[in-house]
Parts: structure tokens; sequence; C-alpha cells
């Protein structure tokens, strides 16, 4: 589902194309500069940045690459056919081990996580807390 809307349609590696910097514009707030020793805040942004800094992808959604992971309700592994069954969300109680993260945030950085791909994932203990990971209010 977060790939499906963050993908907005399209095919490429990111939401605008198929380069991080297009038109030598930063599209998205990541780690700019050398990782992790100097982050040269080319768009303004040491950390997160406002709700619609950067143009929205084709749907209208906002940010979907960088700022912050967002959080998804699988676990950070799961097979394919286990996408077909539906699932209820687990309570609070129940949460236990690793759980997707989707989009990268402003620590990532080509020469370290890459993450920030529509197509990539990673995880993390579904209790952690992280200035680098949120999750996406809708309506």
């Amino acid at each position: 589902q977060w790939e499906y809307a963050a993908r907005a349609g399209r095919t490429t590696t990111f939401p605008w194309g198929q380069e991080l910097e297009a038109d030598g514009l930063y599209h998205a707030n990541t780690w700019q500069g050398d990782f992790p020793g100097f982050n040269s805040q080319a768009d303004g942004y040491l950390g997160t940045a406002p709700v619609k800094t950067y143009a929205p992808n084709d749907w209208g959604l906002y940010q979907v690459i960088g700022n912050v992971w967002e959080w998804c309700a699988n676990p950070r592994y799961q097979l394919l056919q286990d996408f077909k069954q539906a699932q209820p969300l687990p309570s609070l109680a129940d949460l236990k081990g690793e759980y997707a993260i989707r989009g990268g945030s402003f620590l990532c950085h080509a020469s370290y996580c890459q993450r920030y791909r529509l197509g990539a994932r990673n995880g993390a203990d579904a209790l952690v807390t992280a200035s680098h990971i949120g999750f996406r209010c809708i309506k």
C-alpha cells in the first residue's frame, strides 16, 4: 500500500524520475554533503523539513521520499503470498520484532543507506523511537 501510493502510477526510482537530484535540485530531504561528517544543508534543513517543502508526487502526496522513514503495518520481512491474506493490525501490546519502514530519511545518503528509493525498505524494532522515523497522517 505504501509503495502503491508513493509511486503514484510511476515505474521510476523516485516519484519525480530516475535521479535523486533532478535538474540540479534536491527533490527530497536526504543528507547533503559528506556523510556522516558534514551536512551542507543545501536545501536549508539539517533535520526534518516542514511538510510541503518539496513538490508532491503525481497523486498529491508530499515527501514520500526522505525527511522521515514511515512505519508500515507489515513486518520487515514478509513473503509475497502473506500480503495476499488480509490480517488485522496488531495491538500495541502484541508488537514484537521488526516492522517495515519505507521512504528513507534526512539521514540517508548515497554512500550510506540509499533506501530512499521507492522500491526499498528497511526495518526497525516495533517499539523504537527515533527522530528520523515517523508516520503519515491521512484523511
